[in-house]
């Protein structure tokens, strides 16, 4: 959830960032252009400028566009400034519309008004990197153009139609390339970070070659088991996936004798044992793209009646997806060889789960844990084919001569 929080919270500053430049641009090379052609240039041969300004909205038009920025600072305040750009286009271009029918209406010259901010809105909009928004300033403005091309019967308007299409064909162009390199950035740094999270776990792995593999073999049980609850989209689930990598981590603090002893455990053994979730938690913290689920890391080991460790929560104190990973981990942990114990067959590992709903596991997880079990058995025999292939090429990498 905090890494939620700071992703959300970095939009935001990236949209309150791009809105005040809009917002700039938009006045300054709207009165900018006013001024020149209204007062610096009035004589201009093509069109009275005076005319034009004393007709239609008049002074109107910049007292409704200075009126609406005490109401985007306001949004801004609220944290809605995405609303902003919306305003601005749609309030500008029904107020253009407006202006220009009552200025040309039963007029026998040729329609020749606007301002240039119109295209410099065109040309801005892929700056937000928002589809809606750049597909509304396109084809908004040229239903400005339309419409005032049928109302004022003046086919000049397909010159300024020509343009707005040329400038959003440029725009989508941009656009597209500002998604697709956001995108790469994002799809980058996941595959740094998962690199990184595996090497991580290759290195605990080390410690205690029982356990190749039960990392991955959990994250990809626990993303089966989510997805299939339907309350998660596929870009919600990144940082699940990282944690249940890293769901073990906290046992590199414990010694190998205590890992890999094939005896049962002493009682201190076994509370050094329990130290690791709350470990594991603490050493990835600060891991941005992990943060926002460490109960995963630190309570997988609680269970539903409430016996678990490290801090003893019942039902729905655990989290969600937490109550997922604790299945995912126990099937895996049962189906897998261990220093003191054989690998079960997974409908042993099966019935064992199921048998314990309501004490050790959510209840209400037992139908949708039914539904993916096949999943989980096909890709269980999958990588044990694959994993006595490699076992059988690289004998050296269990501690074999």
């Amino acid at each position: 959830m905090q890494a939620e929080l700071r992703k959300a919270s970095t939009l935001l500053d990236e949209e309150r960032r791009t809105t005040i430049w809009f917002l700039w641009i938009f006045y300054i090379i709207y009165f900018s252009y006013d001024i020149v052609y209204y007062i610096i240039l009035p004589e201009m041969p093509w069109e009275s400028a005076q005319k034009v300004l004393n007709n239609g909205l008049g002074y109107w038009t910049y007292i409704i566009l200075l009126s609406l920025l005490p109401i985007a600072f306001y949004l801004m305040h609220r944290e809605k400034t995405w609303i902003i750009k919306y305003m601005y286009f749609i309030t500008f271009t029904i107020m253009n519309i407006i202006n220009d029918i009552w200025i040309y209406w039963g007029v026998e010259s040729t329609y020749s008004n606007g301002n240039i901010i119109e295209i410099v809105i065109v040309l801005f909009a892929p700056i937000f990197v928002n589809k809606t928004f750049f597909n509304l300033v396109s084809l908004g403005t040229i239903f400005k153009f339309i419409v005032l091309g049928i109302v004022l019967r003046d086919f000049v308007v397909t010159l300024p139609i020509t343009l707005i299409v040329v400038l959003s064909i440029i725009g989508y162009i941009l656009l597209h390339r500002f998604i697709r390199y956001v995108s790469a950035v994002e799809i980058s740094y996941d595959k740094q970070l998962e690199g990184i999270v595996k090497g991580v776990i290759a290195t605990l792995e080390l410690k205690d070659h029982y356990t190749r593999g039960h990392s991955e073999r959990v994250a990809q049980y626990a993303m089966t088991l989510a997805r299939a609850t339907g309350k998660y989209q596929a870009d919600e689930l990144k940082s699940f996936y990282y944690a249940c990598l890293l769901h073990d981590i906290g046992k590199v603090y414990i010694p190998d004798s205590i890992l890999t002893k094939t005896g049962k455990l002493t009682d201190e053994e076994f509370e050094l044992i329990k130290t690791h979730p709350v470990v594991g938690a603490d050493a990835v913290q600060e891991v941005e793209g992990i943060d926002d689920n460490l109960d995963v890391i630190r309570h997988h080991h609680e269970r539903w009646d409430g016996r678990g460790y490290p801090d003893g929560l019942k039902g729905t104190e655990i989290s969600f997806l937490t109550r997922v990973i604790t299945i995912a981990d126990v099937f895996d942990a049962m189906t897998s060889s261990r220093s003191y114990r054989t690998a079960l067959p997974v409908d042993v590992a099966y019935e064992e789960i199921v048998s314990n709903k309501g004490t050790q596991f959510d209840p209400d997880l037992m139908e949708t844990f039914k539904h993916v079990y096949p999943e989980w058995v096909a890709y269980h025999e999958h990588y044990q084919t694959h994993e006595t292939a490699f076992d059988e090429a690289a004998p050296d990498m269990k501690g074999g001569d």
